[in-house]
């Protein structure tokens, strides 16, 4: 019997920034957090593990070739996660342990394109603990393409739980029109976006992307208090003195839309919490009944998606 309801939780929390063990014990205490509640599913912002490079704008990370430039990115690099030397272990083991399915932003240092080049991937956890697809974000924004490399189409997936079907982009993919309708030709009915946080990113969108595929739109954001940059950060001092008098390079913004577009949960600003909705796949189906992108609003005969999810390497071995 398909089970209409399902109980999600926003963990909207800052990292221990650019300390990989320390963030990853957070987010299983969020996860132990989010089963005691009843969720079904919890996500946490992009990035979030060990946390986004806000100091490529702040530090003139354009400069070639510069010193202190690559110690910073080789900071990055020792924190980052590899998923396949099993770094999201305790993570499974939480999911399965509270029967919480989640979605992870990271920062992944991949075997597969030589554990030294960044992705910003977004992780799929299963309630049983098992990692069902690793999202490589397609293009990095802006100065994240100085320490990220572009992504593939291989995690352009969703996935059962309960009765629903869900989906996930990271941050401006969700801008991307045909990365989405990737995902609604997939039936997704619950699509997940995540952030690294700022209310001006999430405030429209979430609602739009809630009306365009007639879903509901959850956008889970990270938190980062400038109080919480550790003092012996490379180049502390010219970080503070760039960010001036600001108190929050993230400031969150996380909410919930249901399929009309309604917020069921305000965008949360400023604030560190998990905060949790029950959601009803009936609503689903009531705004399906005007609208449906991928179902009879479409015209595949006119035109039609293709999606390549090969996962992109440089070498093949044959032995």
């Amino acid at each position: 019997m398909t089970n209409d309801h399902l109980k999600v939780g926003l963990a909207q929390i800052s990292p221990v920034w650019i300390n990989k063990s320390a963030t990853l014990d957070k987010v299983c205490s969020y996860i132990a957090d989010a089963g005691r509640q009843g969720c079904d599913l919890i996500a946490f912002g992009e990035a979030l593990a060990p946390g986004y490079p806000f100091w490529v704008e702040l530090t003139g990370g354009a400069k070639f070739n510069n010193d202190q430039q690559k110690q910073l990115y080789a900071h990055y690099v020792r924190n980052a996660i590899d998923v396949d030397a099993g770094d999201l272990a305790l993570v499974c083991e939480q999911a399965k342990e509270h029967s919480v399915a989640l979605y992870l932003g990271t920062i992944e240092r991949p075997q597969d394109r030589t554990s030294m080049s960044l992705y910003c991937s977004m992780v799929y956890i299963d309630k049983l603990g098992e990692i069902q697809s690793v999202h490589r974000k397609l293009m990095p924004t802006y100065e994240e393409r100085l320490v990220w490399s572009p992504g593939d189409g291989h995690g352009l997936r969703t996935h059962a739980l309960e009765g629903f079907t869900i989906g996930g982009l990271n941050c401006w993919e969700n801008w991307m029109p045909l990365a989405r309708a990737s995902l609604y030709g997939q039936g997704e009915n619950l699509h997940v976006a995540i952030w690294p946080g700022a209310l001006r990113n999430t405030q429209d969108i979430t609602p739009f992307l809630a009306k365009e595929g007639r879903s509901y739109s959850m956008a889970v954001s990270g938190l980062m208090p400038v109080s919480d940059i550790p003092t012996d950060f490379p180049m502390y001092e010219t970080i503070i003195e760039q960010i001036g008098d600001s108190h929050y390079l993230a400031n969150g913004g996380s909410c919930l839309c249901a399929p009309n577009g309604d917020f069921i949960i305000e965008p949360q600003v400023e604030i560190e919490g998990l905060f949790c909705a029950e959601i009803d796949l009936n609503r689903v189906r009531e705004e399906r009944q005007n609208f449906d992108a991928a179902g009879h609003y479409s015209r595949p005969d006119v035109t039609r998606l293709s999606v390549n999810r090969e996962r992109q390497c440089t070498i093949k071995l044959i032995d």
